[in-house]
């Protein structure tokens, strides 16, 4: 099919888009890209395949783009064989210890491995890490506040809440050609180990390194009223009014929230696009047209 798709693009046409992404490719060149991978992208091979060759892509034109990969199915799979169930509170996993082992094992080994290992065969030289690395991700137990009840605190055990980060190992690699994968593993001031959520390292991540952009790839088209229409660009006041009539909830709660604090904090732009879409990052990136939701500071 894809081979199909392609013979119908003529040699001219081809170059004629090239020429249309020259403008994108000067504007953003050496410019740091944030990319949050998660969902189908992640577990659909054709996709796997096109996300590994525009992260390629972007660093051989001479952007700088960081992976951080989330897990949430392949952690349910993971813990289904082991006979747990997964329970989740405002969208965050409730990690105990036995939890916590498993998304040590599948995110920094499985799932990080596997990534590293496509970008790589698509040309890339990918390094996989995690908080530990480096002394990237240093982070506390996260106190998690009922959006009801702000009185009432819920325990989701081993989940972290980011201390600091110190990016200098991700500079070190950018600098030196390589494409950092980054596990979403945070570590205590005792050495213990925390399960982040992905979307909140990535924006934090982006903050840090001053990112021109954060894209977070998603299951859906973007952020979707509840007639299923896409918000284009989103403000903060109009968040807070989704969040409340219950528009946006669950796991979209900490995306939506890790997106707003990236663009306050000076992240150009922040984009939730559909990574269903193949090479999803690059119609974002290298076209004029508007791709997903947008998060807007103000």
């Amino acid at each position: 099919m894809t081979d199909n798709l392609h013979s119908d693009v003529t040699p001219q046409m081809k170059a004629g888009i090239l020429a249309q992404a020259l403008p994108y490719i000067r504007k953003f060149q050496g410019k740091t890209l944030v990319i949050k991978y998660g969902g189908n992208a992640m577990t659909d091979p054709a996709l796997q395949q096109a996300f590994a060759e525009d992260v390629v892509l972007l660093k051989l034109v001479g952007m700088n783009p960081v992976v951080v990969h989330g897990g949430g199915p392949q952690i349910e799979n993971a813990l289904s064989r082991l006979g747990k169930k997964g329970e989740f509170i405002q969208g965050m996993r409730v990690t105990d210890a036995e939890t916590m082992e498993v998304v040590e094992w599948v995110l920094g080994g499985e799932v990080q491995q596997d990534i590293v290992g496509m970008i790589n065969r698509a040309g890339g030289k990918a390094v996989g890490l995690t908080g530990r690395d480096g002394g990237l991700i240093r982070a506390q137990k996260l106190r998690l506040i009922d959006s009801q009840d702000p009185s009432k605190v819920h325990d989701v055990g081993q989940v972290g809440d980011i201390v600091s980060i110190d990016p200098s190992i991700l500079k070190a690699l950018q600098d030196d050609a390589f494409i950092p994968v980054v596990s979403p593993i945070g570590f205590g001031e005792n050495n213990e180990s925390y399960n982040i959520n992905a979307d909140v390292v990535a924006a934090k991540l982006a903050t840090v390194l001053q990112a021109e952009k954060l894209l977070m790839l998603t299951n859906i088209r973007g952020v979707l009223d509840k007639e299923g229409k896409l918000f284009t660009e989103l403000t903060p006041y109009r968040i807070d009014e989704l969040c409340a009539d219950g528009t946006i909830s669950g796991g979209m709660i900490p995306k939506i929230a890790g997106a707003l604090d990236a663009a306050k904090s000076g992240v150009n732009a922040v984009h939730i696009i559909d990574g269903r879409v193949p090479h999803a990052m690059l119609l974002e990136i290298l076209t004029e047209q508007a791709f997903g939701t947008m998060i807007r500071s103000r």
